[in-house]
């Protein structure tokens, strides 16, 4: 189906010393394959995709040297609309995708270019709405969607046409476990049913893997099987981390497969426990010092101590009942359990203690309409300084409103919420980027200079940083990148990194982050955990939006879940995240009931 000969390409302005983006790559797709790109971070896994699809090099520039055929039509001579009918593509940024106002419009529109006829339009479009769950946002207006929607939008969108061959960058980046886990099935029944050929880059292999019949590792240009690539890639899934670190042969690729054989590995850490992180709640000594000797000193990275200053344990004060001290990232005290020792997470009212302490963020009551939808109902929140708090949730629950609403963007309908003891939508905003700083889920939103030099210099004159701060920044999380390159030129994770050391040059004491790992490979995201653990160690208070499970176990202390627009969980992430079959990670999964949730604390016990 899609056949590669001896294909490499080089951008224009690249160095001639340098290695291209793409150098000598054979090999052949077959027809009715699920083929999955892994590989680090600007390594061209998107560039290949766009040599499918006819947009490298017809749209991007740049030279192609070889020759790419998809079912027999040669992409040199064929550009993007010769192949609008056999691939349909979406990119890392589902936006760009956007012609129309309205989700139905959206998805009927390929068609209508094809020219079918408005029966089987009408079919398909009704048949995608009811595969991706959008019914009920069919008369939406695409502008009023979260990232989550509009991604599955886009995704529905080259679906109606029925195409042969699918190209799919990042397609799971902003969507929820759930929602992720129904695209991917769709993706497959498609492949096993109708023979579609489908490529896909996704840096989140925790949920995709099990789904590939084939891996490309690039730069390598090595096809093979899940297993036989995961055993020698740089990059994989935290399923594979364990299986290595445990010596399993073959790797496992799959939850499921990996419990089958963890019996010997939780044996080995029976009796033992994660550095600061409380006993599994079924299991917990009683003779513990109770609740009110609890110390408020923030904790270090990767470290023990006790909760930050003012944190909202959001249950109500029992002397009587045991109280953990230890407290790290993914390692939080008891809380959030009632009288009788059972979570209490899901209670939509809760007496809070008094805080020792002002809170950084103080959240009461807050509630936000955004014309006929009621985007946050009621929200109690409380952040301290040293405390990072991950906010998750299906896509389109008000994870987005209320970091928005954090930093004044948008008015509360009612309620009341302060920053450092100010209201954001009342503040100054030359006053307001000195306290908190918002890094959005689309960072070009705050990249306007021509290359990466200029944007840090804007930066640093912005926050009146040294000259220097935001390149210093830019190099611990994207090493290798030029000066010169183009914003526009980099990957999406590569650009997200990029503004996040913009607003890190004026290191505002709340920092708000907006899916932080989208596009980032694992190298990128452990870079960009070390760094927030270090600020949360300084003193900064962190508040991300995430639908990366990994990410909140490995780096949150609470965890607070929003359901259509109202918290229905604010806890340790030890309780919070074990207990929801949606948002666990898959350490937490394999070893189950023992509390482990990373493959770094596994690492660090044996």
């Amino acid at each position: 189906m899609i056949r590669f000969e001896n294909v490499s390409v080089r951008y224009e302005g690249a160095d001639e010393q340098h290695e291209p983006t793409l150098r000598s790559l054979d090999l052949t797709v077959p027809e009715g394959e699920l083929v999955l790109l892994v590989g680090p971070s600007g390594v061209g896994k998107s560039t290949l995709l766009g040599a499918v699809s006819g947009l490298v090099p017809h749209f991007t520039g740049g030279t192609l040297t070889g020759r790419v055929t998809v079912d027999g039509r040669d992409t040199r001579t064929h550009p993007p609309r010769e192949l609008a009918d056999l691939v349909g593509t979406v990119g890392q940024d589902p936006s760009a995708h956007f012609v129309t106002d309205t989700v139905e419009d959206e998805l009927a529109y390929g068609m209508e270019s094809l020219g079918l006829p408005p029966g089987v339009m009408r079919r398909r479009v009704e048949e995608t709405l009811d595969l991706l769950g959008l019914a009920e946002l069919r008369d939406r207006p695409i502008a009023t969607l979260s990232g989550g929607q509009r991604q599955r939008v886009a995704i529905g969108s080259v679906l109606t046409p029925h195409p042969k061959v699918l190209v799919l960058d990042e397609p799971t980046s902003a969507l929820d476990p759930s929602a992720a886990e129904d695209v991917l099935a769709v993706l497959q029944r498609l492949v096993h049913d109708l023979g579609t050929t489908v490529l896909l880059a996704e840096h989140r292999l925790e949920r995709v893997v099990q789904y590939a019949d084939q891996v490309l590792l690039l730069p390598e240009g090595v096809m093979g099987s899940p297993a036989e690539i995961m055993a020698v890639s740089p990059v994989h899934p935290p399923v594979v981390g364990l299986g290595r670190l445990a010596g399993w042969e073959p790797l496992p690729l799959t939850v499921r497969d990996a419990r089958r054989r963890a019996g010997e590995l939780k044996e080995r850490l029976e009796g033992r426990g994660p550095a600061g992180l409380p006993p599994h709640p079924a299991s917990r000594d009683q003779g513990l010092r109770p609740r009110t000797s609890v110390s408020r000193t923030p904790p270090p990275p990767g470290g023990v101590g006790g909760p930050p200053a003012g944190l909202d344990t959001r249950a109500a004060p029992n002397p009587a009942r045991p109280a953990i001290e230890d407290r790290g990232p993914g390692r939080s005290p008891g809380f959030g359990k009632g009288p009788g020792g059972g979570l209490s997470l899901f209670r939509r009212r809760r007496t809070r203690p008094a805080p020792t302490a002002a809170p950084l963020l103080l959240a009461d009551t807050l509630a936000v309409r955004r014309g006929r939808v009621e985007a946050l109902r009621k929200v109690d929140l409380q952040v301290a300084a040293g405390e990072t708090v991950a906010l998750m949730g299906r896509n389109g629950a008000g994870k987005s409103t209320l970091l928005s609403t954090l930093v004044g963007m948008i008015a509360p309908t009612s309620g009341t919420v302060r920053v450092a003891g100010r209201a954001p939508h009342d503040t100054d905003p030359r006053e307001l980027i000195r306290h908190v700083g918002l890094v959005p889920q689309e960072p070009r939103d705050l990249l306007y200079a021509d290359t990466v030099a200029a944007e840090c210099a804007a930066a640093d004159a912005d926050a009146g940083a040294t000259p220097g701060t935001c390149r210093a920044l830019v190099s611990e999380l994207l090493p290798g990148v030029a000066d010169e390159t183009h914003p526009r030129d980099l990957s999406e994770g590569q650009r997200l990194a990029l503004a996040l050391a913009v607003v890190l040059t004026g290191r505002p004491p709340l920092l708000l982050l907006d899916e932080p790992t989208r596009g980032l490979d694992y190298a990128a995201k452990a870079r960009l955990v070390a760094l927030l653990r270090t600020l949360a160690a300084d003193g900064h208070a962190i508040v991300l939006a995430t639908h990366d499970v990994e990410l909140a176990a490995e780096l949150a202390h609470r965890v607070v879940i929003i359901a259509d627009g109202e918290v229905v969980a604010d806890g340790p992430t030890a309780e919070v995240v074990v207990s929801s079959p949606a948002f666990s990670p898959q350490v937490a999964k394999i070893l189950a009931p023992q509390p482990w949730l990373t493959v770094e604390q596994v690492q660090e016990a044996l």
